[in-house]
Order: C-alpha cells, then structure tokens, then sequence
C-alpha cells in the first residue's frame, strides 16, 4: 500500500479506487435524507447522481479543485436523530459548473452565478455500498482516533475531507472490510 498526504495535505492511498489505478482522497459529503437519501442514489439511473445544492464557499472550493474522479465519499445522513454514516459513493465526475445555481425554478438558484462566473460547483457521485451497520455521529465523537475530523469540529460543512485512516476507521465501525 502506497500513503502519504495528497492535495494540499489530505491523506490519501491507492487502496479502493473502485474503477482506477490512481491515488485517490477521502470525502464525507452530507445530505438531509428526506430531501437525497442512499437509497436514492442508489436507485438513480447507473446509481448515479450529481451532487448538487452545495451553497458554501470553502465546500464548493473542495468540490471545484480537490474533489477528483475515483475518490471515495462516505455517505452521511444528517438533520435527523441519529445523523450517521450509511454508505459508501464513489466520484465519478470531477468538480463542473452547477447549473442548479442558474435555474430559477431551482431552491438552489443564486441570482449572483451566470454562466460565465458560475459561482458553485457540483460532482457526480455513484452508489457504492451500504453500511451493514450505520456509525453515528456519537459513534464518530467517541471515537478518540476520529477526534481530529471536521465532521466533529466543524459538522455544518457539507464537503469534508477525510484521512485514508478514519476511511478505513469509519469503515470497520459499519462493518465493511478495508479496501
């Protein structure tokens, strides 16, 4: 196994690139399940969805310049009782233009964003695999080796790096074995 930091210091390994040879990142990318759930990625055409709606600059910023295809995304649920990990996705396209942002009929339209200075970015992301187990948020924050992620310093940002060991971490709690 080849590891180190990747872009701008975020761990990386070339473990678990689901279709790829290269090195990949780590990703924890959040949604409200009532409004885009796992289950509807999951049932998307090709299990696959753009990951759009995101409104924040330094998220939009990971999304426009680190997000890259083959990384690796853990699939949170949030704004519920128990917020959790639930599944596996995998980027499938790297950081574009969201054309939510320049649709008025969209709740995500920003008058601000044109065409030509788009403002926001978006990725697309397919359906890897479900949690056995889902880790919840207190799960996560008693975790002392996960105690460093942003998800428990900073838990409103939508687009979180992850390191390659809370992937793998992450990853045992729910019951899947390390790729």
């Amino acid at each position: 196994m080849l590891s180190g930091k990747g872009r701008r210091g975020i761990g990386y390994d070339t473990r678990g690139c689901y279709d790829c040879d290269q090195a990949m990142n780590y990703w924890l990318l959040k949604t409200e399940p009532g409004c885009f759930s796992m289950d509807d990625l999951k049932n998307r055409p090709d299990m696959t969805e753009h990951w759009d709606g995101v409104r924040n600059y330094q998220a939009r910023n990971f999304l426009r310049d680190q997000v890259k295809v083959g990384d690796g995304a853990l699939f949170y649920h949030s704004n519920i009782p128990e917020p959790a990990v639930v599944g596996i996705a995998e980027v499938v396209r790297a950081g574009y233009p969201d054309f939510t942002a320049l649709d008025p009929g969209s709740e995500h339209f920003d008058p601000k964003a044109s065409p030509l200075n788009p403002l926001w970015y978006m990725v697309d992301v397919r359906y890897v695999e479900k949690m056995p187990s889902p880790v919840t948020l207190e799960k996560i924050r008693n975790n002392p080796l996960l105690s460093g992620m942003p998800l428990v310093k900073r838990s409103r940002l939508s687009v979180q790096p992850v390191t390659a060991e809370e992937w793998r971490i992450i990853r045992a709690m729910g019951g899947l074995e390390s790729r």
